[in-house]
């Protein structure tokens, strides 16, 4: 961990050559991790792609989110999968067939002869049983149980069907459960013979890639199934680099170690003006959410007049422009335009109030100023919004002492399981992907997961009982009242300053034709050869 206890930067003149100056002075990684050792073997085709973080599970129970599930989507077979392109819909990939039965129940059936590799056998209804429910198993603990809902279990009709069946109507499953992370259908047999759950290897896979290798902070290796029910993968290889920052990674795509990768949106002008050769640039609009979060458990942050100085001390415009070269606007909430539940606009606005956050300082009896720490992944853009609030809280009393994390380190600071750290989180900068549902963003901030993917132990029971009856909610209209005021609870306990959904800028190699979600992420599984 990195402290940055230097005195803070001045508001005036703020931009973001000077920021960008600084952070390059704090010696931020540049992902130096053997991008240049990628083998070419005789002719074969292997895609170098970048993720912004290293491999954490192959365990669908235990995926951390996007990273892990773009290896996943790539090694496992769905029923359905999300379909590329520039809107949200999906696509047959297991399933000969799905219908919605009923309000609570779905209907499915196999496609036959979908074989699981290392000789496990065809796969059939009994293993998606066992995928979905074990899910939900309580001595499982998984950490992804709120993406199944509602789900009651699965009821096995015959080798090929079975019923899909929730205890109330469950919208999302057709958006985040069927095509996303618990999606994911597991060989019954092989993991109950692992133990019942898998780490960073697999006993097998059915989707068009085998996991071949992982070297930790180095690349995750697949290789194609030649037993892929889906017909002969594109690729012989796909070798994905974890680079955390997009700086880092544009340099290694320009020195062609890479085929793809995501770019820092102040790059996208000059990119513009100057594309390197045989390369194409896209944008694409952003789910993810970036916000400041306060740790309520926390001695110092548990006065809530300290939190709402803090949120009122943060301008949002400043960090627009100085981290994200003004490309980016400032969020609502953390349920992006486009999605049911997306606000017009937010209960603190964008702008820093000074005056207003002195006088929260003052109610909490701290008119003299207060120091608190910030923990930051070290990544260019979240060095440079540190120190846009550092400069901007300096204003009125409150010293910002920034924590600069390396990615393995900060993706356990919240985690209860993983010790007492958790404790001393006091502010946290933090983005988190999503997925097309409002549900995705809302699951993580429930009582029930403090110590898991709630980082700033926040509960609220109006908001608890929300987000349970909105996932059940079919009216479209109701659904969004209903997100929304979950959106006003939490930005009113003062624990959260919502930052950005930032954008997805992508460059790639015209030798090949990549699939995107319409919000830029990356569908490897789909990638084929131009």
């Amino acid at each position: 961990m990195t402290n940055l206890k230097s005195r803070p930067l001045t508001v005036a003149g703020l931009n973001r050559r000077r920021f960008l100056q600084t952070s390059s002075s704090l010696g931020i990684a540049a992902a130096t991790i053997g991008a240049t050792e990628v083998v070419f073997a005789g002719s074969k085709k292997i895609l170098k792609v970048r993720a912004y973080a290293d491999l954490r599970s192959l365990d669908p129970a235990f995926s951390q989110g996007v990273v892990d599930e773009e290896i996943q989507s790539s090694i496992y077979s769905k029923l359905i999968q999300y379909k590329p392109g520039r809107e949200w819909g999906y696509q047959l990939d297991a399933a000969e067939s799905i219908e919605q039965a009923s309000p609570t129940t779905i209907k499915f059936k196999l496609k036959p002869g979908i074989m699981f590799s290392n000789g496990f056998g065809e796969m059939t209804a009994e293993d998606v049983k066992f995928s979905y429910e074990r899910i939900l198993d309580d001595a499982l603990k998984s950490t992804n149980t709120p993406d199944w809902g509602s789900l009651k279990g699965v009821t096995v009709l015959n080798k090929y069907e079975g019923i899909i069946e929730f205890s109330d109507p469950y919208p999302p499953a057709w958006n985040i459960a069927l095509p996303y992370i618990v999606g994911n259908i597991v060989c019954k047999k092989a993991w109950l013979e692992a133990g019942g759950k898998v780490d960073t290897t697999t006993p097998c896979v059915s989707g068009p890639y085998l996991h071949a290798d992982w070297q930790p902070k180095q690349r995750t290796v697949l290789k194609r199934n030649p037993e892929w029910h889906g017909g002969i993968a594109e690729f012989d290889e796909i070798h994905i680099l974890p680079i955390d920052d997009e700086g880092s990674a544009q340099i290694a795509y320009e020195s062609g170690d890479l085929d793809y990768t995501r770019v820092p949106l102040g790059a996208v002008g000059s990119l513009k003006d100057s594309m390197p050769a045989h390369s194409k640039l896209e944008e694409y609009p952003s789910l993810f959410y970036v916000w400041v979060g306060m740790n309520v458990e926390n001695e110092m942050l548990s006065n809530e007049n300290l939190r709402k100085a803090i949120q009122h001390a943060i301008d949002v415009p400043s960090i627009m422009e100085a981290s994200y070269f003004g490309a980016a606007q400032p969020s609502t909430g953390i349920i992006a335009p486009g999605l049911t539940g997306n606000r017009a606009q937010s209960n603190v606005p964008p702008g820093a109030n000074f005056k207003k956050a002195k006088e929260y300082l003052a109610a909490a009896g701290m008119s003299d100023g207060v120091t608190v720490t910030l923990d930051v992944l070290n990544k260019a853009a979240n060095v440079t919004t540190a120190q846009v609030i550092q400069a901007t809280c300096a204003q009125v009393g409150i010293t910002i002492d920034i924590n600069l994390h390396e990615s393995g380190a900060f993706w356990s600071l919240g985690d209860s399981s993983a010790g007492e750290r958790y404790k001393d989180i006091q502010l946290i900068l933090n983005r988190y992907s999503m997925a097309p549902d409002p549900s995705y963003a809302t699951a993580w901030f429930i009582t029930s997961q403090k110590g898991i993917w709630n980082w700033e132990r926040f509960s609220n029971a109006e908001f608890d009982q929300l987000e349970t009856a909105a996932k059940a909610e079919v009216d479209v209209s109701k659904r969004d009242t209903m997100y929304q005021r979950m959106q006003d609870i939490m930005e009113d306990s003062g624990a959260y300053r919502f930052i950005t959904h930032e954008a997805t800028p992508v460059i790639y190699s015209d030798t090949i034709k990549p699939a995107f979600r319409p919000d830029g992420l990356p569908l490897f599984r789909y990638f084929s050869q131009s």
